[in-house]
């Protein structure tokens, strides 16, 4: 039987799934949990603060696109947790397409954005529906902060840069090893994908706001070269990312390359079977709940053109709550009006730069951005 619930969280027992649950409470939106474990699916909805107030079921669900099709069938929008995309997504995507139900998913797995365009953009933009991929802390506010720069005409080069303080779930853990397995990472310059050297190791970066330099990667490419790709205004978009703890950054090309090692020769379900193994000795418990005091974020990105700049930096705190906000956000939106752009579209191009902003804002998650223009 269809479900009467509008909005599902799919992976709701997750780490993201549950926060996700949280602020689709307040805005006071019954939802449909949904996930492959119905026991740990109702722990996790069960611990929601003020869960009581919302109207919600639960539904243990397999992977597969009949059996997604069937539980999601009634709903309007669904929001995908559940990683690595490039290897769980499609079959989301498609049971979406088949109930005519708006996408977005938190990922961070440039390979699968670009793929889920080239298979699913069309269709989506036929059907009038949102394919809204990367909707999440470490992507979405560096595109609002780049947009910011970009009010500003004549301004064709994004240089961005994310960081952030806090602790990898296990869902992260595993798709850093996946885009090291199987994906190639790429920056825009002149509107065409160029490959990231794959032997650079740590980039040494500036970081606004602090003496100390910071350590970031190009992690998998990002999702702002797919989004910019498709923007008139930007020609080059580079992005790297990472951790102010630097210990832990240092770590990861360690990490990557012990992976990579024991993967070398395998199948690709043997390479799975290692990155599942190493993920879940790296993290296998759910992360603790987020301090805003220590888990903060950082997104800077430098704007020129012939003859303008622009730098636009925006803090912010709690990462992964920025990332449920930011899905509770579009569910909303999208249960109560037209998005202005449909097909595989960004968060900042289907609800607006302005209006992401502001939902942040208002719930503490992000100061005002610093902005300099020179021109």
């Amino acid at each position: 039987m269809p479900t009467d619930k509008r909005v599902v969280v799919y992976g709701a027992s997750g780490y993201t799934g549950r926060l996700i649950c949280e602020y689709l409470r307040e805005y006071n939106i019954p939802f449909l949990a949904a996930g492959r474990d119905h026991a740990r699916l109702t722990s996790a909805v069960e611990a929601v603060p003020g869960i009581d107030t919302v109207a919600y079921d639960i539904v243990e669900v397999e992977h597969t696109v009949e059996a997604l099709t069937e539980a999601f069938r009634g709903a309007d929008v669904v929001l995908n947790t559940v990683g690595p995309f490039a290897r769980y997504g499609h079959e989301v995507v498609q049971a979406c397409l088949e109930i005519g139900a708006h996408y977005t998913d938190t990922n961070g797995e440039q390979n699968w954005m670009i793929d889920a365009e080239a298979r699913y953009g069309a269709e989506f933009a036929s059907r009038e529906l949102v394919l809204t991929p990367g909707l999440a802390q470490m992507y979405s506010i560096g595109e609002i902060a780049a947009n910011i720069c970009l009010e500003n005409p004549g301004l064709d080069t994004l240089d961005i840069q994310v960081f952030w303080k806090g602790h990898p779930t296990v869902a992260s853990t595993n798709t850093i090893l996946t885009n090291a397995a199987f994906a190639k990472a790429y920056y825009l310059e002149e509107n065409e994908y160029v490959e990231w050297p794959a032997d650079e190791g740590l980039y040494t970066v500036s970081v606004p706001g602090q003496h100390d330099l910071g350590l970031a990667l190009p992690w998998g490419g990002t999702s702002h070269p797919v989004w910019f790709k498709n923007d008139p205004r930007v020609a080059t978009a580079k992005a790297l990312g990472g951790v102010f703890n630097r210990p832990l950054m240092q770590g990861v090309p360690v990490l990557v390359a012990a992976a990579l090692e024991q993967m070398e020769g395998k199948s690709e379900e043997e390479k799975y079977r290692i990155i599942d193994e190493q993920s879940a000795a790296i993290r296998s418990e759910m992360p603790p709940r987020e301090n805003p005091r220590l888990n903060t974020s950082l997104d800077s990105v430098y704007a020129s053109g012939p003859l303008g700049r622009a730098h636009c930096v925006i803090h912010g705190n709690s990462n992964y709550k920025q990332t449920a906000l930011l899905n509770a956000h579009a569910a909303n939106e999208l249960l109560q009006a037209r998005p202005r752009r449909v097909g595989f579209v960004s968060s900042c191009q289907a609800f607006g730069h302005r209006e992401l902003l502001g939902t942040l804002r208002s719930f503490g998650l992000v100061l005002d951005p610093i902005v300099s223009v020179h021109r």
